[in-house]
């Protein structure tokens, strides 16, 4: 009877109904039918993926997968061996403390289980809302931990330190960490982070956009795994490989932890062409630098040139995306009618931080694109913003 009240659960709180409310970016399929437009006469920087994804790689492999046809006729093994050892190898870590996901999303699902029956958990805010919808799966408690929005540069900072305004109050036993913060782009440095650990039952960090950022891998907290039961990373391949409809994430952690969230989920949760993506670009170098280069470059183009828009006032960052408010007189306005005016005159998807608790909306999110993609939006903002210029 328990079993069956929690399947219930998880299928309600996975449902079409159930997410309705909740704002997110990425579906340029429903955006293209709401403005009678083909999906590719959109730009999407509503959705933080590598604009020139997939890589090519991938898409050789994914062809001769199905001009052989086994990754689709046979069923993937159920214990993924060859795709946790290829992770485990990637990481130097034991293929026991590896759990590839149906994307980061599910992962998190198991993960909010584990903290529902561990006590309440202590979420930063503004955050990234899917946390507490996995939370609610299993009437899993809560408790926003607010974070400063002001900060002046990115990388390990002010955020993260305590002369920074980062208070953890007595009382939650679970944290989640996203690193880099989701949606502020702000990367939280280990040393700043590593001395939570102690301080709860159950600490959850989501590192899905840290393998986008240069330099990134140094503050990750997988080398804290071993010493470390009460910690568990999540990653995501969306972000990084541009896979979004492949669906394939992982956690990493102590081995019966994992175990046991294996034992909960439905059987064959990553399906045999997202496996066999993982096992082959895993670890890319090529691809790493590809990536990191046009985070070094572009982002900080584009942020010298929203920042020399009369009003505007880009927050920094350390990987993709960026959040953007207006100031006017000292008042943040709200910027709801310019992202509607992108999206039904240019085409240009911005995201709505209504869904991040904790924003409302005076603030935007939007994603960095290639140049020419970066000039569009900048050339659409100097259109519909009275007075703007929109750079060189």
């Amino acid at each position: 009877m328990r079993r069956a009240v929690l399947h219930s659960r998880y299928r309600l709180c996975h449902s079409p109904l159930a997410s309705s409310s909740e704002l997110h970016g990425g579906n340029r399929l429903a955006a293209a039918r709401r403005l009678g437009c083909r999906p590719e006469q959109l730009l999407d920087a509503s959705a933080s993926l590598v604009p020139f994804g997939p890589p090519a790689g991938l898409r050789r492999r994914l062809a001769r997968l199905l001009a052989d046809g086994a990754a689709l006729r046979d069923y993937p093994d159920r214990g993924y061996l060859d795709l946790r050892r290829s992770i485990a190898t990637h990481h130097g870590l034991d293929v026991s403390a590896v759990l590839p996901g149906n994307g980061a999303a599910e992962l998190f699902t198991w993960a909010a289980r584990d903290a529902a029956a561990a006590g309440t958990s202590l979420l930063p805010t503004p955050g990234f809302a899917d946390y507490r919808r996995a939370l609610a799966c299993w009437d899993g408690r809560w408790q926003p931990l607010p974070l400063p929005l002001d900060w002046s540069s990115p990388g390990p900072g002010p955020l993260p330190e305590p002369e920074g305004g980062l208070t953890v109050p007595p009382g939650p036993q679970v944290l989640w960490i996203t690193n880099p913060h989701n949606p502020s782009g702000q990367l939280w440095s280990r040393q700043a982070l590593e001395p939570l650990l102690q301080r709860f039952a159950l600490v959850i960090v989501d590192e899905a956009f840290l393998p986008l950022v240069p330099g990134g891998e140094a503050q990750s907290l997988v080398p804290l795994l071993a010493a470390h039961p009460q910690l568990v990373v999540i990653r995501s391949l969306t972000k990084l490989l541009a896979i979004a409809g492949l669906r394939l994430g992982y956690a990493l952690g102590d081995p019966a932890r994992l175990a046991r969230w294996s034992g909960w989920r439905d059987p064959w949760p990553v399906n045999g062409l997202a496996a066999a993506a993982g096992e082959a670009l895993l670890g890319d170098r090529r691809w790493l630098r590809r990536v990191h280069d046009w985070v070094a470059r572009e982002g900080p183009w584009l942020q010298a040139r929203l920042a020399a828009i009369p009003g505007l006032d880009p927050r920094p960052t350390a990987v993709n995306y960026l959040l953007l408010r207006c100031r006017r007189d000292g008042q943040a306005l709200e910027l709801e009618p310019l992202r509607l005016v992108l999206e039904q005159r240019h085409r240009i998807l911005l995201r709505d931080c209504r869904s991040f608790e904790g924003l409302d909306g005076t603030w935007l999110r939007l994603a960095l694109q290639d140049r020419a993609g970066n000039r569009r939006l900048l050339a659409a903002l100097g259109r519909e913003w009275p007075g703007l210029r929109s750079g060189g």
